[in-house]
């Protein structure tokens, strides 16, 4: 059991009578996570190592990080009330309305049993035609979830993928302790804005969390919105994450970023290949390239915001680059997954766990007909799914590149 103290809230409610314990909340009750920062209010869930962190400054990675993907509390109790304060932090885009609170998914031995949001907060506002941001501060809130059975069970309570989110206490009307080890293989994933979450509908249902439930595998996910850029520091982090099972998609954000040319593409792809195989030499590795993306499929970066409706809350990207640039090496959709097919293959030939999928065998021309992307980019919800369910089915299966994922 964890060091635990009697805690009453001050809340006038009937929960006044429950007879609280909070349990300091410490790395052993998380999962999905590579560290925790101490906070003046608790405990902050990082998706990226403190080394990593101090070697780049970028603010968009800052916040992706931070944004607890696939991050969740884990523990064996009886209780039959939990709460969970916290203090998230919420973004406001100025122009836009205001976006729903996260969504806190509660699971009682794996299956989904309650959801909830916090109020308050601090506030990130951002202004996407400056590109100036500044943050607000606010009060801590609580997510409660009664009614559980009155048993010994495994509650996960998985935290929003979208909102950085500070954990300040943990209540319960019975002990808890952290739940043992589930015996299914490690799956480390790193990817885009897509396989951070995207506008999936709750933290279980990325599509990252929905295959990894139907796959039966243990999900580490490193998506990071708008930063999955082939960054060295990402690269160490998938090498020193213990995994069983390895999934790297890229290729979006550097065409969207125009970060790179085809010379400097396909070098980089090597090194942080091989920065990954320093620490998993024979880890199954799975390379995936974009899913369809139509903006950018033959016509490079930059991508552009389209704020014309964005006071109806609608945003859409656009691509500004010029089709005939990729003579001099700017890089498409299409010339980046011929470049990473080209690359595995060459690897494979002293590589045999190295394994590579076209991301258009999980999205393609006729899903983009019958469920098109609501900004030009990102999935919705319902593409999530799907998403998901050809990922399990082409990796997980017993003859697929991540079949050891299998119990």
């Amino acid at each position: 059991m964890n060091d635990r103290t009697d805690h009453v809230p001050d809340a006038p409610t009937a929960a006044q009578a429950t007879h609280w314990i909070t349990t300091p909340i410490t790395a052993d009750l998380l999962r999905g996570a590579l560290d925790l920062e101490r906070t003046e209010h608790g405990v902050l869930p990082h998706r990226l190592p403190a080394r990593a962190r101090a070697q780049c400054a970028d603010g968009q990675l800052a916040m992706a990080e931070a944004q607890p993907s696939g991050v969740r509390l884990v523990f064996r109790t009886r209780a039959t009330v939990v709460e969970l304060d916290t203090l998230p932090t919420k973004t406001v885009y100025v122009g836009a309305p205001p976006r729903p609170d996260g969504v806190y998914d509660l699971l009682v031995d794996g299956r989904l049993s309650g959801q909830g949001s916090v109020t308050g907060g601090n506030v990130l506002t951002v202004d996407m035609t400056t590109g100036s941001a500044e943050t607000r501060p606010g009060p801590v809130g609580t997510v409660r979830f009664p009614g559980l059975p009155d048993r010994v069970k495994d509650v996960e309570i998985w935290l929003p993928y979208n909102e950085i989110t500070q954990l300040v206490a943990l209540r319960t009307d019975a002990p808890v302790e952290a739940a043992p080890d589930s015996g299914r293989k490690k799956w480390l994933h790193h990817g885009s804005s897509i396989s951070h979450g995207s506008t999936a509908a709750s933290p279980t249902t990325t599509w990252p969390a929905l295959a990894a439930s139907l796959g039966g595998v243990e999900l580490t996910n490193l998506g990071l919105g708008g930063s999955a850029l082939l960054d060295p520091f990402t690269a160490r982090a998938l090498r020193d994450t213990p995994a069983d099972l390895i999934s790297v998609k890229m290729g979006i954000n550097v065409v969207n970023l125009d970060l790179m040319r085809l010379r400097a593409f396909g070098p980089a792809v090597h090194g942080f290949l091989d920065t990954i195989r320093d620490g998993h030499p024979t880890t199954p590795l799975l390379v995936i390239s974009p899913i369809l993306c139509p903006i950018h499929e033959d016509t490079p970066g930059p991508g552009a915001p389209d704020f014309s409706r964005l006071d109806e809350g609608i945003l859409q990207f656009r691509a500004t680059g010029d089709p005939a640039e990729r003579a001099a090496g700017k890089l498409t959709l299409n010339v980046i997954r011929d470049e990473l097919a080209r690359i595995v293959k060459q690897r494979a030939a002293d590589d045999p766990n190295l394994h590579y999928l076209d991301g258009r065998e999980l999205y393609g021309e006729a899903d983009f007909a019958e469920l098109p992307l609501p900004d030009q980019l990102h999935p919705d919800a319902p593409t999530h799914h799907r998403i998901a369910e050809r990922f399990a089915a082409l990796a997980f299966t017993p003859d697929g590149p991540l079949a050891a994922g299998r119990a």
